[in-house]
């Protein structure tokens, strides 16, 4: 599947054409190593496409066609319960990943208000947790409302100060992520999971990097996912256990058991389950596939001068991997490499629109300077991966060390 982007024209082979000076051009063909939001599995995108037609109507109306979305959402829902092992009552869809992180929380926070109002969360947290956690604080002028757990360097919480933080009086949620999107090191959910039960704190565990692509975490009060980890379209995914007390303020009743005021659009829905049918049937070769080519760019990235590969090299996601690289910015890398026809991103995984450098590595304690992350999409949506981390691998080093002589530290 090719695309293109609105306003120009497809050159030979599908490829975009440009006239410079007159001349017609052919810019290098696009590798994409950015798939954190990457393009539909190409069956989602059929079946996204066909339930226009068929799934159209408002699930909430009675009439035939209201009914036909009410069953194809349903349909939809216990895909993704079976995938998850769990009770379709228990799954709400929400409109993106990042809503339903934070609405996870809200809603542990409005259930337990009566008995404290403390957030326990790792440094390294998205910043739909962290960044209303720390203005619930600021606003009453109480730090003590948010604990953010430090990492090590591989971005892994510190166990001992998880335990000793929910355990302190007041707290009500403890939040932590499966594995962390930006540097792939997964979390040790369940041992952090058995402290929380020790100290009867909830764990909302943040799975949107992993879901589809690695192993379904097993324990946890509340797990959110994001369709886009697993090639689907935009769709976030809410998971309360039944039994655990979870109450969002804004609750309708009627809309996604009380989850959300928004209706999902059935369409939606829809293609995020056929994206995880797909995905699951093929996720065991594509992780062994992926984390061989991850680990492919970590050499690479480990070849170049100056360059740090951070995150836990084997507990790790099979399809995630950040460098970073001393005396270049991370957005001029960027734009060097996608001048050169390689779609990567830089910064944090949750916040890098902001340019701002990224709070995961400023929490490990590493470099944030010149970052670059890779996010490999599955090979059912890019076939080609293979010989793009191939590609990636060879311009990787003298893309640098040009935009370091550009910036006149060549011989830094």
């Amino acid at each position: 599947m090719v695309s293109h982007d609105p306003g120009t024209n497809p050159g030979p082979a599908g490829q975009v054409g440009e006239h410079v000076g007159g001349t017609a051009t052919t810019p290098p063909a696009r590798r994409l190593l950015d798939a954190a939001a990457g393009p539909l599995h190409p069956t989602a995108r059929d079946t996204l496409v066909a339930a226009v037609d068929a799934g159209w109507a408002d699930p909430a109306r009675l009439h035939s066609e209201g009914r036909r979305a009410r069953a194809l959402l349903d349909r939809s829902r216990e895909v993704v319960a079976a995938g998850l092992g769990v009770r379709p009552g228990e799954v709400s869809f929400l409109p993106s990943g990042p809503a339903a992180i934070s609405r996870a929380v809200e809603g542990m926070l409005h259930a337990a208000r009566r008995r404290g109002a403390r957030t326990v969360a790792s440094a390294v947290e998205h910043s739909a947790v962290l960044v209303p956690a720390r203005a619930r604080a600021s606003s009453v002028d109480d730090p003590t409302l948010l604990a953010e757990v430090p990492v090590d360097a591989l971005g892994r919480v510190d166990l001992d100060a998880w335990a000793a933080a929910v355990a302190e009086p007041g707290t009500v949620v403890a939040a932590l992520q499966s594995a962390n999107g930006e540097v792939g090191t997964r979390q040790p959910v369940t041992d952090a999971y058995e402290a929380c039960r020790r100290a009867g704190v909830p764990l909302v565990v943040d799975a949107s990097a992993s879901l589809g692509r690695d192993d379904v975490p097993e324990h946890w009060d509340v797990l959110v996912g994001d369709a886009r980890t697993w090639a689907g379209p935009p769709l976030g995914v809410l998971v309360v256990r039944e039994g655990v007390r979870w109450h969002w303020s804004g609750a309708r009743a009627d809309v996604e058991h009380g989850r959300t005021d928004v209706v999902p659009w059935v369409p939606v829905a829809l293609a995020a389950a056929e994206a995880w049918q797909q995905t699951q049937a093929t996720r065991v070769p594509d992780a062994a596939t992926t984390s061989r080519l991850v680990s492919r760019v970590r050499d690479a990235a480990a070849g170049v001068p100056d360059t740090q590969v951070v995150g836990d090299p084997v507990d790790r996601l099979p399809h995630v991997v950040t460098f970073s690289s001393l005396y270049v910015d991370g957005e001029v890398v960027v734009g060097a490499l996608d001048a050169a026809g390689f779609a990567v991103a830089s910064g944090s995984a949750c916040t890098s629109s902001t340019l701002e450098p990224s709070h995961v590595l400023s929490a490990m304690g590493v470099l944030t300077h010149g970052n670059v992350r890779v996010t490999l999409p599955l090979p059912a949506v890019s076939p080609g991966v293979t010989a793009d981390v191939d590609a990636f691998c060879a311009a990787l080093a003298p893309t640098v060390a040009a935009v370091r002589a550009s910036l006149g530290v060549g011989d830094l």
